[in-house]
């Protein structure tokens, strides 16, 4: 490892760093694959399982719950922030991928069975949404602590890059696999991904702590868990640009992420008539836009990051109002292409400013508390489905996009000289 950051710091100086300059780091080129494979799974599960709940129980409100119980650990998130800083961000992402493994071993077992159903599969769902919330945050203070900080940024957005290709092969292989091969031959797959995901990061060699080891559980008697998580959410609190980055992110979960992710099986099913392959391809569109999405900002230099992070938000919700419009397949799909690009630009600026800001003895708990946030997503999905019962999928999209432009400006103008000024810190290059 020291004799790659070597390495790194000698071509750093002779020219900007491509692509693919995170690879050239050993610990990175373990993790990369291991987030790969998480991901994939993830997705093939979460086409797989909404797909099976809308079908047996023929309810929107029922698909809305499950979506919603996937993200039920959010509110302990931060605490799997301070685990990672005390633990170590390797050893918990490795616990947490077995959690998934074994969770998807026993619903491969009740598919085998044939004792599967919609109760089964929501237990299922809270067990793994107590776990899956914090997945993305501990793998983001991960890699900040193992990237030099002049690869950071480029790390992240490929970081982001893996989590939408892992969507496109997840989308097409859970769906197609689902109704060519059946559930069962399917979980055996997501079982195999995972279990590979958890052997390459144990792969991962653990940064040094700044404390010896023997330490360690000395100073787990004396600090308080509760404390580390308070100054976590008072570092995010008194710093004005994080504080309205996780405002941005916040908002986004409440009323944008919804209409894109825990709806599309409903949509597909209902508004497009289409079955469990048209659900993969629109869920694929909108990986496919946020992978281009990433792949432009990983090879551009000298962004402003917060004029961003406001600009691709404000085009992402633009793009929304137009999508829920839609009544084919096909213009749906040009519209999520679009809006996964703008999703992906919004969301990589908000994770580059909190961890920018954030000193590195802090960012496991930061990613905590930006885990947090991620709770918008189940209140927004909830409501959602009470509203599409109530007025319809359209006019339901059409509050949601509507509200989120107008409360995205209200961010901007209370937070103008952190996120737009042109010497903010929050737009440094």
């Amino acid at each position: 490892m020291e004799r790659d950051d070597s390495r790194h710091r000698a071509l750093s100086d002779a020219a900007r760093p491509s692509a693919l300059a995170p690879f050239r780091i050993r610990n990175y080129r373990f993790q990369w694959p291991a987030d790969l494979l998480t991901s994939w799974a993830f997705e093939m599960e979460q086409i797989i399982l909404a797909w099976y709940v809308l079908v047996e129980t023929g309810s929107v409100l029922l698909l809305t719950l499950y979506a919603s119980l996937g993200y039920v650990g959010t509110l302990i998130a931060p605490m799997f922030g301070v685990v990672g800083d005390r633990i170590g961000h390797r050893d918990l992402l490795a616990m947490m991928r077995t959690i998934y493994a074994v969770l998807a071993a026993t619903l491969l077992t009740l598919v085998l069975t044939h004792t599967l159903s919609p109760f089964y599969v929501f237990i299922i769902a809270v067990l793994m949404g107590l776990v899956r919330p914090s997945d993305l945050g501990v793998r983001g203070a991960l890699v900040a602590s193992i990237m030099p900080q002049d690869l950071l940024i480029g790390a992240i957005s490929v970081s982001r890059t893996t989590m939408d290709t892992a969507r496109i092969a997840g989308a097409l292989t859970g769906a197609g696999m689902f109704a060519a091969l059946g559930m069962g031959v399917a979980y055996v797959a997501i079982v195999c991904l995972y279990l590979a995901a958890t052997l390459l990061t144990l792969c991962v060699v653990a940064p040094n702590k700044a404390h010896p080891a023997a330490d360690a559980a000395g100073d787990m008697l004396r600090a308080s868990p509760m404390r580390d998580l308070k100054e976590g959410v008072a570092y995010v609190w008194t710093t004005p640009r994080m504080q309205a980055a996780m405002w941005v992110a916040f908002l986004v979960n409440l009323t944008a992420y919804p209409l894109s992710n825990g709806l599309l099986p409903y949509i597909a099913r209902t508004i497009y008539g289409t079955n469990q392959t048209g659900l993969g391809y629109l869920s694929a569109s909108f990986a496919v836009g946020s992978l281009v999405g990433s792949l432009a900002l990983s090879m551009l230099g000298g962004v402003r990051v917060a004029r961003l992070m406001i600009a691709s938000t404000v085009a992402w919700y633009a793009a929304l109002l137009v999508f829920v419009q839609m009544q084919t397949v096909s213009t749906a799909i040009v519209c999520l292409l679009l809006t996964g690009f703008c999703q992906s630009l919004s969301m990589i600026s908000v994770a580059v400013i909190l961890m920018r800001a954030a000193g590195e003895h802090l960012r496991g708990r930061v990613m905590g508390v930006r885990m947090m946030v991620i709770y918008g997503l189940p209140l927004g999905l909830l409501a959602a489905g009470s509203l599409i019962e109530e007025i319809g999928f359209a006019a339901t999209g059409t509050l949601y996009a509507a509200t989120g432009i107008a409360m995205t400006l209200a961010i901007v103008a209370h937070w103008r000289a952190d996120l737009w000024h042109v010497h903010a810190p929050a737009n440094a290059r």
